[in-house]
């Protein structure tokens, strides 16, 4: 078979690009807690799928209590959502 037969058309998959679990704040908001959200609480709700997986939290929806958020990752909007809200954005060091 030719070489440029065999060779993929488009791109590469990178096996080495960093993967996080989305979460937005509106799902945050519908939470009904006033302790730290932690990954290990996104767990237990559902929110978050492995243990161990590296969250990121997005700005979609209000927050509208103070919460202490800790993630490994954050949109600049969402951090300053929740600093506006009177919360904390934490971040946790990746492995």
């Amino acid at each position: 078979m030719p070489l440029i037969r065999r060779v993929p058309k488009y791109g590469f998959s990178n096996p080495f690009r960093t993967e996080y679990a989305i979460v937005n704040l509106k799902s945050l908001a519908a939470l009904e807690t006033t302790e730290a959200i932690t990954p290990q609480l996104l767990m237990n709700e559902g929110l978050v799928r492995r243990k161990g997986q590296l969250i990121k939290i997005l700005a979609q929806g209000e927050l509208n209590k103070p919460l202490v958020i800790q993630a490994h990752k954050f949109s600049k909007s969402a951090e300053a959502k929740i600093q506006a809200a009177g919360g904390r954005a934490e971040v946790i060091p990746s492995v």
